[in-house]
């Protein structure tokens, strides 16, 4: 086995001894300095001279090289002057090579343009703030990139940055055309963002994606809320011709406004979860566990009628004792068997019967928003809120049981058929 060379590192005082051209032995002391800081200042260092190679290349494209005559000339170098370009989250000096027209005018650089997008800024700012740093402390989260400056890092720069990414956020989620995604399922759910409720959409499509589809605000869960979410979903190409899935919690306001927009072709499947949470909570605590277990027993039969006369006796056994109770089983009863009368079963059964996926993505907008003490505008939990759709997306998984779709898919062309033949639903 050949033996490899050990390493060591070289110090000013060993470039010194080395018989290398003057430009050479300045170039490298300068590394040898921004090396002591470590491997990324080395790396930007390196990388910040190379930004100055690239403009000149350009400078020479334009204008030719440097003392050379040349009549068919129709620029000229003119000096240069200090400029920002976008590094880490940060804003950093460069010297920009100016050139100006023979005839009048400056010449823009196209490599400066691309390194100095402030979109860039827009998104570390987003990103970091996303991820539970303040703007206060924004520069403690900067990577150590050697003497290059901070410049950009204020906490009023870096809120306005903020600002414009969350407003990107949002523009992206409401310029999405829906028309051309096949979807199956949509849950349907609200978040209290201080004193505002966002009403959120995610949906489901045949391959079993996941796709943020949009976010209304509101002061309550009310009904013109859910019909201005759903209208604009419509608005952008959600098909109301098609059957589809709706899983929602109970709210009687986003079930109006969804039997508004989709009429039959809605079937609505009640969350399991909270309907055992509506009902335990009206019981004392003793009884709670022994009414939890049957009520998911009846959830899980794979039989809807006998899961219904399960339901049903629950809601008997209770009406003397607690009758608030049993008013809460009763009330809904048949949505919350919806996916089971479809004839869905297994992993995609329980994904469907719960509103546990649009939960998931509350979770994470809500957890990118920790850090905010004070709710200014809708508009600002707007912003906040798709922005955290936006970050949930980037974690998203195939729903559970995606490979059972196509019986859900057979299932909607079904209800399809029954209600465009004009018969009732079975």
């Amino acid at each position: 086995m050949a033996k490899l060379p050990q390493l060591r590192v070289t110090t000013k005082e060993r470039i010194e001894e080395t018989d290398l051209p003057e430009h050479v032995l300045v170039a490298l002391r300068e590394i040898a300095s921004q090396a002591k800081e470590g491997l990324l200042a080395l790396s930007v260092g390196v990388g910040m001279q190379v930004v100055s190679e690239i403009f000149e290349e350009e400078v020479t494209s334009l204008v030719g090289h440097k003392g050379r005559h040349d009549r068919a000339r129709t620029a000229n170098r003119h000096g240069h002057e200090s400029r920002q370009v976008v590094l880490g989250g940060r804003l950093v000096k460069v010297g920009r090579p100016r050139v100006r027209r023979t005839g009048g005018g400056e010449v823009s650089l196209r490599t400066y343009r691309v390194f100095a997008d402030r979109d860039l800024l827009h998104e570390a700012a987003l990103g970091r703030m996303l991820a539970g740093l303040s703007s206060r402390r924004y520069r403690d989260g900067l990577e150590p990139v050697g003497d290059v400056g901070n410049a950009g890092t204020s906490r009023s720069a870096v809120s306005r940055r903020f600002v414009k990414g969350t407003e990107a956020a949002l523009a992206e989620i409401f310029g999405r055309d829906l028309s051309g995604v096949d979807l199956l399922a949509c849950f349907v759910d609200g978040l209290h963002v201080g004193s505002h409720l966002i009403v959120v959409a995610l949906g489901v499509d045949s391959a079993g994606r996941k796709h943020p589809l949009g976010l209304w605000e509101g002061t309550t869960e009310n009904k013109a809320t859910a019909n201005a979410l759903l209208a604009n979903l419509v608005e952008r190409g959600l098909d109301t011709s098609r059957a589809m899935l709706f899983v929602i919690d109970g709210g009687k306001a986003i079930r109006s406004a969804i039997l508004a927009h989709f009429g039959e072709m809605a079937l609505i499947q009640r969350c399991t979860k909270h309907k055992e949470r509506n009902v335990t909570e009206h019981l004392p605590a003793q009884e709670r566990l022994l009414i939890a277990r049957r009520l998911r027993k009846a959830w899980g039969n794979p039989d809807a009628g006998t899961g219904e006369r399960e339901l049903r006796s629950i809601a008997r056994s209770l009406a003397d004792r607690h009758p608030g109770a049993a008013a809460s089983v009763l009330e809904g009863l048949e949505e919350t068997l919806t996916v089971t009368r479809l004839h869905i079963t297994g992993s995609l059964a329980r994904s469907l019967k719960t509103t546990n996926p649009i939960e998931s993505m509350i979770s994470i907008a809500r957890s990118t928003a920790r850090n905010v003490k004070r709710w200014r505008s809708g508009k600002m939990a707007l912003r906040w809120t798709a922005a955290g759709m936006l970050e949930a997306e980037r974690q998203f998984r195939r729903v559970n049981g995606f490979k059972d779709l196509q019986m859900l898919k057979q299932a909607l062309r079904h209800h399809e058929e029954v209600v465009r033949g004009g018969k009732l639903v079975a």
